[in-house]
């Protein structure tokens, strides 16, 4: 009989005990700095903080929905065979794709330097009372957003096979029924991954907009860190909020790739749940074997 015997991975043992180390010690290292540990839960769940993270959730949502809307319609314009729109849509993404995120909120926060009254005919007003700290936010998150997702929209059409168009065309449907009704919800499958990635990150990139005086979680947390002084700890509260946010989106991100990616699987691989259920199930039928 062949007696074999497995290869024994050294290097495994030997660079695990060298990431554990490094982790304790830096564990070790923040336990003896200089940080109020019990300040952390006290204003974790503080009524500013609170008012701050439904802020945060609420400009992350509607500037990505903005920047959904604008990435879908400059990504259309961008495969336009109409030179004029094509070109419009690459001077958009070319734009707002080369300009920090950063710059393009205090462009639109001192817009009043250049408009100091915005007259649009029907109405009339001074640009200090029209672009609100809101606005502001909602705008330079939203527009950059749209430069990024009309790329990323183009690219799930284009993964789409011509002859879809091809068949839909020979079946009397228009371009527009066709891009509504065949292309869009098959490319669905490659835009919703990096969509959900992109809102994972439009979550952290709206901490900038306390440039613009907006008062989401960070500039909750920077107000508090000014009257207490516990600028490290409501920093790590900040982080803790933003940490939880992007755990909970990335799970329905998770369970939003799997419902579009049933028309290209024949089976769709286990949940987590699932997966430990079925463990579970394997542990009770062996020990009733036993």
């Amino acid at each position: 009989m062949i007696r074999a015997i497995p290869v024994r991975h050294y290097g495994r043992w030997v660079s695990g005990v060298i990431a554990l180390v490094l982790f304790g010690a830096i564990i070790y290292a923040f336990s003896q700095g200089n940080v109020r540990w019990q300040t952390v839960p006290e204003k974790l769940f503080d009524a500013s903080i609170l008012s701050g993270l439904w802020h945060t959730v609420l400009i992350s949502v509607a500037a990505m929905l903005l920047g959904l809307v604008l990435g879908v319609a400059f990504a259309v314009m961008r495969l336009s065979k109409n030179p004029v729109t094509s070109t419009i849509s690459w001077f958009y993404i070319w734009f707002f794709r080369g300009t920090p995120v950063y710059v393009q909120l205090l462009i639109w926060f001192n817009l009043a330097l250049i408009f100091p009254v915005l007259n649009l005919g029907f109405y009339k007003d001074e640009m200090t009372q029209v672009m609100t700290p809101f606005l502001a936010a909602l705008l330079g998150l939203g527009l950059n957003e749209g430069a990024y997702m009309a790329e990323i929209v183009r690219a799930g059409i284009q993964s789409v096979d011509e002859g879809q168009s091809e068949a839909s065309h020979a079946l009397g449907m228009t371009r527009t029924q066709t891009m509504r009704r065949v292309v869009l919800p098959q490319a669905m499958r490659v835009i919703v991954p990096p969509t959900g990635n992109e809102f994972i990150n439009m979550l952290k990139t709206s901490s900038l907009v306390v440039a613009v005086q907006y008062a989401d979680l960070l500039r909750a947390a920077q107000d508090i860190a000014a009257t207490s002084f516990a600028v490290m700890e409501m920093f790590i509260v900040a982080s803790i909020w933003y940490l939880a946010l992007t755990s909970v989106f990335s799970v329905g991100q998770y369970y939003l790739e799997r419902r579009f990616a049933r028309g290209s699987l024949r089976s769709l691989p286990p949940t987590p749940f699932q997966r430990l259920r079925s463990n579970l199930n394997m542990f009770r039928r062996t020990e009733v074997a036993k």
